[in-house]
């Protein structure tokens, strides 16, 4: 395995990781605003008003997108397991076709 591969390998998780979560951290990111928003404005300063809003928010978006997640975790493990199986897999495609010599596949003379 050469670099480049473990660099596209490590790049294609990265980007992976980024697509499940960000539904998640979104969602959490905006309640969280609107609650700190909510606390400025009222003066209210309750701790448990800034964690109990945020988990259900959380637990009803997982609800939500847990197939989207799960479907992208699953496209990503089998480009994984596509590159163990197969060394000359770069994401666009086979490197090279090529048959090895010997193979039977030349008209006899």
């Amino acid at each position: 395995m050469t670099p480049l591969e473990i660099i596209d390998i490590g790049r294609d998780a990265l980007w992976t990781l980024m697509i499940v979560g960000a539904p998640i951290m979104l969602v959490a990111l905006v309640v969280g605003l609107g609650i700190a928003l909510f606390q400025a404005l009222t003066q209210i300063q309750e701790m448990t008003l800034t964690f109990v809003p945020k988990i259900i928010a959380i637990f009803f978006t997982m609800m939500l997108v847990l197939p989207f997640m799960f479907q992208t975790l699953s496209d990503f493990n089998e480009r994984l397991m596509e590159r163990i199986v197969d060394p000359d897999f770069i994401s666009n495609g086979v490197i090279s076709e090529a048959e090895p010599e010997g193979s039977g596949t030349t008209p006899a003379p």
